[in-house]
């Protein structure tokens, strides 16, 4: 009779529907929202990778590169290096207020690290016009080779494009973690991506900044 029962039990029911306690298993042991933004770091860094490997060839190659950053864009680039690093900071502190459960914390580091997002950016937007002013365009400039203005201003454009989208993200999920909607996982996932940022910038400025001062 307990062997009957047994057996009875361990076939599953074929009523149509699944029972609740029954869920799919997560791929690497990890949620599926952090394994997607791994998946985009990933292709992201090949993107990445592939156009400063582009522009370390176009550069090389270049008889007339131009040697255009004076001391005043040097410095501007590492005021703009140290905020990115600061808010890599601060978005660990939200993260971890998150953990703790102190969302009006979490949002406020939140809240700093996209303020600094903003900040880096319109940095960035002053050396264009800077930049611009001075004749630069996206194929010709007054220095020399004329692929440095496509060079210079795709790969930092770029860069731009993805603090910007941080920022955004960062907005919209502080507020909404603030508000009850999200939970701390959805900070941690997009802090990974402005890590990631954070990352790709620390190549950025000696490729593109350092090796082209004026000596």
């Amino acid at each position: 009779m307990n062997q009957a029962n047994l057996v009875i039990e361990a076939v599953p029911q074929s009523s149509g529907t699944h029972s609740p306690e029954v869920m799919e298993q997560r791929p690497f042991a990890i949620p599926s929202s952090k394994l997607v933004m791994w998946l985009f770091i990933i292709s992201d860094a090949c993107t990445f990778g592939a156009i400063l490997f582009a522009y370390g060839y176009i550069r090389n190659s270049a008889a007339d590169w131009p040697l255009v950053f004076e001391s005043a864009s040097i410095w501007n680039s590492l005021l703009m290096t140290f905020i990115l690093v600061s808010t890599s900071l601060t978005v660990l502190l939200a993260v971890k207020a998150a953990q703790s459960e102190d969302r009006a914390k979490a949002f406020r580091w939140t809240m700093i690290t996209a303020a600094g997002g903003v900040l880096f950016m319109l940095l960035h937007i002053r050396e264009w016009l800077s930049l611009i002013g001075q004749g630069a365009r996206m194929f010709q400039n007054p220095w020399g080779a004329p692929m440095f203005g496509a060079a210079f201003f795709s790969i930092t454009g770029l860069h731009m494009a993805h603090v910007l989208g941080g920022v955004i993200a960062l907005t919209v999920v502080g507020l909404s973690y603030r508000a009850g909607r999200y939970a701390d996982r959805h900070i941690e996932i997009w802090a990974l991506y402005w890590h990631f940022v954070d990352l790709v910038w620390m190549f950025v400025v000696p490729l593109v900044y350092l090796l082209n001062m004026k000596r």
